[in-house]
Formats: structure tokens, sequence, C-alpha cells
């Protein structure tokens, strides 16, 4: 088994193989627009993406922006492909650097909190997405969610391996601990950037602990506080 997936995004990656054959001076003018485009985004989400706004933002004229996409649509699926991108070199690929097991568990996590932390003001494309685009059928929905999918599908082997490890107890499923672990993540952008309840990002650290101390394998969990000698 892999330590992890196929990167996050290649799917969508290799539907667009035409962004791989721009030339170099393209490629830079692209990347600067999208790269404004994620931060526009994460503040109006991507249905407020308009080439119009991007143009102003970038002193471009409509027509120059509208060139390196073709079409709202393409703009919006590069904008999460870029997203993608940035969150596998911040959440997943550092986390390859501890031991295989816990150790590798938590510090995806732990990335996956800074990330989120660091999101909790300005918004996140994801999480916004997903209201805007749940029963709306297309491409950006399908980039959406086989994205969202693939960072789980790095989870549930980050937990298998834990499991093989003996870190983890091997009859539990991988899956609901992911949809826990995940949970507490969706759980994080509610309670505070929505209902502003402080201390947020300490609870779902202490819940995720509780999370790995309740799904412990016998060999990893803590032992009982010895009785106290007379």
């Amino acid at each position: 088994m892999s330590d992890i997936p196929s990167e996050p995004g290649a799917v969508e990656r290799a539907a667009f193989p035409q962004a791989a054959r721009v030339q170099p001076k393209g490629q830079q003018t692209k990347a600067a627009i999208v790269d404004a485009a994620l931060a526009l985004a994460a503040q109006v989400g991507l249905e407020g993406l308009s080439i119009g706004a991007l143009a102003e933002l970038m002193h471009m004229s409509k027509s120059g922006v509208f060139s390196h996409f073709g079409s709202r649509e393409e703009l919006q699926i590069s904008v999460v492909r870029e997203y993608d991108r940035r969150f596998v070199e911040e959440v997943f690929r550092p986390a390859l650097a501890q031991p295989r097991g816990l150790p590798r568990l938590r510090a995806l996590f732990a990335n996956w909190m800074k990330r989120v932390s660091l999101e909790l003001q300005s918004g996140c494309i994801f999480i916004s997405g997903a209201v805007e685009f749940d029963d709306r059928p297309g491409p950006v929905r399908d980039a959406l969610a086989s994205t969202v999918q693939a960072w789980l599908s790095a989870l549930y082997r980050a937990i298998a391996l834990a499991q093989q490890e003996q870190h983890l107890r091997a009859d539990v499923d991988e899956r609901q601990i992911a949809f826990e672990i995940h949970g507490l993540i969706l759980a994080l952008h509610y309670e505070n950037r929505f209902l502003h309840n402080p201390g947020s990002l300490d609870r779902a650290l202490l819940a995720f602990e509780s999370i790995v101390e309740r799904y412990a394998s016998a060999a990893q969990a803590p032992r009982p506080p010895e009785p106290a000698r007379r």
C-alpha cells in the first residue's frame, strides 16, 4: 500500500492538459490571475468570481483575462486546482516526514488545523463552495467534490497505516474514524467563523485526541493510574 494516494486534484489536472502547454509568459500571467482570484473567492465565494472583477483587480482588460480561461467556469476550476495544490503542499507533504502511524496522523491533523486557522477570518472556498454547488451538477461541483474525496482518501490511508502499526484498533472502519475527524474540521468552521465561539480551535484539538484515545489499540492505551501506596 502506498503511503498516500495520488496527489489530490490529479483527476482535475489531467482533465485540463492545455494548462501545461501555455507559454512561460502566459503561465506567469495566468498564475497571477489565479492567485488574485483565489484571494477574492475566499471573500466572495466561487460563485462571486467574475471576469470583470478580476480584470479590474489585475488592471487588465476583460478580454485579456478571458483569453487565459475562456469561461468563468474554467476560472472557477482553476481556482479549485490552485487551492488543492497549496493544500497538498501545506498539509499532506509535511506530514510524510513523520513516522507512519499516529505521529503522521497527528501531523496531518495539526497541519490541517493550521490551514483552517488561517481561513477562519478570510473564509474557505471549499466550505462556501459546498453550499453554492451542493445541488448544482457540473464541472465546478465535480472539481470540488473529487478534490475533497482525494483528501479524505489520504486521511483513510493515514488511519490505515496507524492501524497497521498497531497504534489504532484494527477492528474499526477507517472511514468511521475519518468521518469523526473530518467532522471536527467542519464544526470548527461553523463554531468559529459563523458563531464566533471562543476557544473553538482548542476544543477541536482536544476532540481529536479524544477520538485517538477512543480508538487506540490495547498497546497504545494509556495505563490506568497506579493506586496510591499506603
